[in-house]
């Protein structure tokens, strides 16, 4: 079976076995976590969601992407500014998508 879920204000096209890496969950690794805003399954779309169905994955871990490097300038004003961001997030892989 395959899917469409939505977590974290993004899609993710899903099917069972796959690994996935959405925003930062509330989770530990190893706990289950359930997602009910399914979007479509098996090309059959919901309007918006569909609402007897729900995909469980297990949370791998949690961790941080690579660094991103922000660099802002004003040419001829002598301003340059240089920063960094690591976004967290989290490893799921599904395990079983349910159709109640």
């Amino acid at each position: 079976m395959k899917a469409v879920i939505e977590t974290g204000g993004k899609q993710y096209y899903v099917e069972e076995g796959s690994v996935i890496y959405v925003e930062k969950l509330d989770q530990e690794a190893g706990n289950k976590v359930k997602f009910d805003k399914v979007l479509m399954v098996n090309g059959n779309p919901g309007r918006p969601y569909l609402t007897n169905v729900e995909v469980v994955g297990e949370v791998v871990k949690n961790g941080k992407n690579k660094k991103i490097k922000i660099f802002k300038y004003n040419p001829k004003k002598n301003y340059h500014r240089t920063q960094g961001h690591r976004q967290p997030y989290t490893k799921v892989e599904i395990k079983k998508i349910v159709e109640k």
